[in-house]
């Protein structure tokens, strides 16, 4: 007879962290799209991205122990096994590993493009806090990217990111967007519950606070120069 153990996987700073990321990428993508005034909102939204990057390689090292990149750093011969369906009950715990595949995947791609933000120039109206400090080839090499690699690749790994959540969800079965809501699993075994008290919060919230610090001091680096 088999039991049901329910346990805390996701601390709330990263349910947090996932939910207002994606709203902000949403918001970067369609105000990239509408351009004119909304492009002020699309430079706030790039900064906010930048804060909750800088947050979650932080958290990656010290948050709850299922949002800690040693976590779900798995070696390529466990990725295999995996995908070939041989992996282990404990694989699908945090992240499995094509999931882990597709977080730091994910992860680089917007780091790439908010960097190649900061150093972008649309020759019109705006230019990135960081283009001063390079040369015009660097900036121009940025704009291309941000403008025309960068925005389809992100793109591109979010459709395969939501494609993946339906295919877990609907073929395989398993919960995983209530989980990044309510922060528990239901395991057919015990694990070890990531911290998620008040001290662990307090915690991030200092941490996001730093980080917001920094974004803003990036963006203030344009405003110094005019921008």
């Amino acid at each position: 007879m088999s039991h049901s153990h329910t346990v805390r996987i996701w601390d709330l700073p990263t349910r947090l962290f996932h939910w207002v990321l994606a709203a902000s990428v949403v918001g970067l993508v369609v105000t990239a799209k509408v351009g004119g005034n909304w492009m002020e909102w699309h430079f706030r939204l790039g900064h906010l991205v930048l804060a909750l990057l800088v947050f979650r390689i932080i958290w990656g090292l010290v948050g709850g122990r299922w949002s800690r990149f040693a976590s779900f750093i798995y070696a390529p011969s466990r990725v295999w096994r995996y995908v070939r369906g041989d992996g282990s009950a404990s694989d699908s715990i945090g992240h499995s590993p094509l999931g882990a595949l597709s977080v730091f995947g994910l992860l680089g791609v917007l780091a790439a493009q908010v960097a190649t933000g900061l150093l972008s120039d649309d020759e019109i109206a705006f230019a990135g806090p960081l283009t001063r400090f390079v040369s015009n080839a660097v900036v121009g090499q940025a704009t291309t990217y941000h403008k025309e690699i960068g925005q389809y690749l992100v793109i591109g790994l979010v459709a395969l990111h939501l494609l993946a959540i339906a295919f877990y969800v609907f073929v395989k079965r398993q919960r995983l967007v209530m989980p990044m809501v309510q922060g528990d699993k239901l395991l057919d075994a015990p694990a070890a519950a990531s911290r998620d008290n008040a001290i662990s919060r307090i915690g991030a919230a200092v941490v996001l606070a730093i980080c917001a610090a920094l974004a803003w001091w990036v963006s203030s680096l344009g405003m110094a120069a005019g921008f």
